[in-house]
């Protein structure tokens, strides 16, 4: 099972816990790691971006960083790739994958999907992966909705052929193996990664 954890610094009483959050990540062998902090100004969501990168590179980490912004950012900041939303033109991934192979081989571009039709899409625009959500539930403010449920996350998959689905949306410790058993490559969260417990999934 692959690990996708997505930050979100406002879960974390100083700047630092975000950092050292990070680093356990690492360790303890999360796939990929998403910035996701995008009401941040350039500037500082580009220096926040550098530090999560060095932060897993010194922890000799095989983990992947992705920032959910600019593919330019991403490559100055020595991410390894960008997570792109559902509503981007066709032209995007294209666009981003080139902006990143100045600085990498194989630049990894994850996609957000929620119907099969945007997974198809991410598909034949070439995306490294997808995160289809929500799986189980979304939160909107103080808001759960409910989710597609697991026949939707297996279709998915079965359309995806060879990209990888990651599972998003209510995922737990409890059913993140039921991902997996339909056809998920791995699950995705953001409190997930930071309940206890979550390590008993490597």
């Amino acid at each position: 099972m692959q690990l996708y954890a997505i930050t979100d610094r406002r879960l974390f009483a100083r700047p630092e816990e975000l950092l050292e959050q990070v680093i356990l990540w690492a360790e303890s062998g999360v796939d990929y790691v998403q910035i996701r902090e995008k009401d941040l100004p350039v500037h500082t969501l580009t220096a926040l971006a550098a530090q999560i990168v060095g932060t897993v590179r010194a922890a000799g980490s095989r983990t992947r960083v992705l920032l959910n912004g600019a593919a330019e950012i991403a490559a100055a900041t020595g991410c390894d790739g960008v997570h792109l939303t559902s509503s981007i033109a066709d032209d995007v991934i294209t666009s981003a994958r080139g902006a990143l192979r100045e600085t990498l081989t194989d630049p990894v571009i994850s996609v957000s999907c929620h119907t099969i039709s945007e997974v198809e899409r991410a598909r034949d625009r070439g995306a490294t992966l997808a995160l289809f959500a929500p799986v189980f539930e979304k939160r909107v403010g103080t808001e759960i909705l409910p989710g597609q449920g697991l026949a939707a996350l297996g279709e998915a998959c079965r359309v995806a052929a060879t990209m990888p689905i990651f599972a998003l949306g209510g995922v737990t410790v409890s059913n993140a193996k039921d991902c997996v058993d339909i056809g998920a490559a791995g699950v995705a969260a953001i409190r997930l990664f930071v309940a206890e417990g979550w390590r008993d999934l490597r």
